[in-house]
This record gives structure tokens, C-alpha cells and sequence, in this order.
């Protein structure tokens, strides 16, 4: 069976040295390479910021199957499966500020950091109305039992996660947000799952959102892909690049002179045949 990959970037800036490894990386592990624009946000999104991804990516040499899926466009698939979610009594309405949450975390005992931050203490559960939509996670696991993945990654073996764990680390994660009728989460399952894709490639800061989106599968009957969490490419201090870098920004790399190849250099990016070899970046490069 071939082996379907993606990049996924959001246009909200400029696509710099780490978009150019995760890239990388989709694109060698793959037998067919698909693009997603994430651009479920609309006031950060910009047509520029995206005109550019295109323009970045043929670059570096990147060839992508077309159409190219936009999130902006996906709203009734994302609608479809919170329906699907909320006929299963998963969700409810949550209408808790930040600062509503934060001081519920006040306790000492309390707020464990999770995969979208403290973890939710739960205190618009059961509760009908408007607001941000959650999904009640003791409901769900009660319903699965339990989720795990193969990571062939930076933590390669075998992971699962039980209900104790999802209601201590993960909690009622948000799937619709107030000005958003959807979020990265329940998104980025339902398209992955609309786009066939096998294998998800992407940093390993987002490890401990991968059982958030075995839980969504599950309970929306769609296919788990295989998971290969990489690298994050780092500036001198050990941060992770962010689209503020704009100082790594392959624009500027371009601009002045750089080539494809410099910037897999710079990376430590090799792709061999259908294998990928890594090594540190030089310290000039990031």
C-alpha cells in the first residue's frame, strides 16, 4: 500500500528553517506527498502568508499532489462530526473564561500542564447552552477503554494511554471554539482521515496531542495513520523556531543567495532513497 504524508502549515507568517525540515521529512517518507493549508483561523491567516508557503516549497524542490486542501473550506466536515460527537452525549457547552480557569487551578493540588495548556478542572460539565464546545473525556475513554499508536520517531516503541491518564494530562479538550466552529484537533483528524493520509510526520512537540487524536478517531470510526514524530530544529539558546524568527525565514535565506541545498545543510537533512538520515545542524545555520 502506498504510503500517504503531508505538510500541514498554517499562512500566518513566513515559512522558516524548522517548516523547511518538517517538509523535508513528509516529503521523503512519503510514496505520495499531500499539502494542507491550516487556515481555520481567519483573522491571523493571510492570502500573502500562503502565496508564499507555495512559492517556498517549489523551491526547496517540493512537489505536491493538487487540488491542495484548505481547512477554510472543510466547515461541514468539521460540523458533521461534532454532530456525530454531540449525538454520543460527548460534548457540552462551556462558557469558562481564562481567567475563570486559571483561578479554578488556583489550588496547589491543581493545574497540570496539558496539550492546549492547563488542563480543564471540568466545571461547565453536563451544561447545555452557548459557549466553547468540549468533549467530556471520562464519557469517551469510558466508551474506548483505551487508545495507543506504533511511534517510529524520536520515541520510537509502543504507546497507550488509559482513562486515568487522559483525565490527568489531557482533561475536556475544547472542539469548537467560540469564534472558531472547529479546532486543531477535531480538524486535523477529520482531514487527515479525509485525505487517506498513512503516515502523520511532524515535530515532536506535538507528541502528547497524538492521543487526543487516537480518542477522536475512535470515537468517530475513522482510520488511525502510523506516526513519526521528528526533530525540532533549534536556535543557539535550545528554542524551537517559531514564525517570529523571522530571521530564519527561508525568504531571507533566499534573499541572500542561500540555495536548496544550503538549507538542507543547514538542517542536517539527507534524504537517501526511501530512507532519512539526520544529523545536528551547524551552529552558523540556526
Amino acid at each position: 500500500m502506498a504510503r500517504v504524508t503531508r505538510f500541514a502549515p498554517s499562512p500566518t507568517g513566513p515559512l522558516h528553517l524548522g517548516h523547511a525540515y518538517a517538509a523535508l521529512v513528509a516529503a521523503a517518507r512519503g510514496d505520495r506527498f499531500l499539502l494542507r493549508i491550516e487556515d481555520i483561523d481567519s483573522a491571523r491567516c493571510k492570502p500573502a502568508w500562503e502565496a508564499a508557503i507555495y512559492d517556498d516549497l517549489r523551491w526547496l524542490g517540493l512537489v505536491w499532489e493538487t487540488p491542495v486542501m484548505r481547512q477554510s473550506s472543510r466547515a461541514p466536515a468539521y460540523a458533521a462530526a461534532l454532530d456525530r460527537l454531540a449525538a454520543l452525549g460527548l460534548t457540552y457547552a462551556c462558557a469558562c473564561s481564562r481567567g475563570d480557569i486559571r483561578a479554578a487551578l488556583s489550588a496547589p493540588q491543581e493545574g497540570v500542564i496539558g496539550p492546549d495548556g492547563p488542563v480543564y478542572p471540568g466545571t461547565c460539565r453536563g451544561r447545555q447552552g452557548e459557549g466553547a464546545v468540549r468533549l467530556d473525556m471520562g464519557k469517551a475513554m469510558a466508551l474506548l477503554g483505551e487508545v495507543g499508536f506504533t511511534e517510529t520517531g524520536t520515541k520510537a516503541g509502543q504507546h497507550h494511554f488509559d482513562a486515568t491518564f487522559m483525565a490527568r494530562e489531557v482533561g475536556d479538550i475544547v472542539l469548537a471554539r467560540r469564534d472558531i466552529d472547529t479546532s486543531y484537533h477535531l480538524a486535523v483528524v477529520v482531514d487527515d482521515a479525509a485525505q487517506g493520509i498513512t503516515e502523520v510526520t511532524r515535530g515532536e512537540d506535538l507528541f502528547s496531542a497524538t492521543p487526543i487524536h487516537l480518542v477522536l478517531q475512535g470515537l468517530l470510526g475513522l482510520p488511525s495513520p502510523a506516526y513519526h514524530h521528528h526533530r525540532l530544529i533549534r536556535d543557539d539558546q535550545g528554542k524551537r523556531l517559531a514564525k517570529r524568527d523571522d530571521a530564519r525565514a527561508l525568504a531571507k535565506y533566499r534573499a541572500e543567495g542561500a540555495t536548496p541545498a544550503d538549507i538542507r545543510r543547514m538542517v542536517g537533512f539527507q534524504a537517501m532513497g526511501s530512507e532519512i538520515t539526520t544529523s545536528s545542524p551547524s551552529r552558523s545555520a540556526v
